[in-house]
């Protein structure tokens, strides 16, 4: 039996929830094991790959909001993994730099992070994963149109 167009949308939005939903509850367990949530996990990502970050910058960038922020560069300021910095040309500019303890931690956590995704993403041969990208790209930049 064939859906109607509206009925096929919501069922991809139904399929497309869900997929989302389990690999990301998934992909949060494995992050817990390392005493990290995963704002925290992408905020160390953030600063291990991109380097020191202005404050105000970071939750946009993670896909946080702002008010969260702050709480979450405290944690992890706590732990020692990071640190603020003030910004030598702008005082109204701080950074967060990840500190050696951050590094370390994220240079172990990461490479099985990676394997993990892509061991999940498997199920997916390398043409449909492009194939994915593609189409989930297009979806998502189809919303600034309304």
């Amino acid at each position: 039996m064939d859906l109607e167009p509206q009925d096929q949308s919501l069922k991809l939005y139904i399929v497309l929830s869900r997929a989302f939903r389990a690999i990301n509850e998934h992909v949060n367990k494995q992050i817990h094991r390392y005493g990290l949530n995963p704002t925290e996990f992408a905020v160390l990502e953030l600063l291990y790959h991109k380097g020191d970050q202005p404050l105000q910058q970071i939750g946009g960038k993670i896909l946080l909001a702002s008010g969260s922020m702050t709480y979450v560069i405290d944690k992890l300021e706590k732990k020692e993994y990071i640190v603020r910095v003030a910004c030598p040309n702008d005082r109204r500019v701080t950074f967060a730099q990840i500190t050696e303890k951050g590094r370390k931690l994220i240079e172990q956590v990461f490479p099985s992070h990676r394997n993990e995704i892509d061991r999940i993403m498997s199920a997916l041969s390398e043409d449909e994963k492009e194939t994915a990208i593609q189409i989930l790209k297009k979806l998502g930049l189809s919303v600034k149109k309304y």
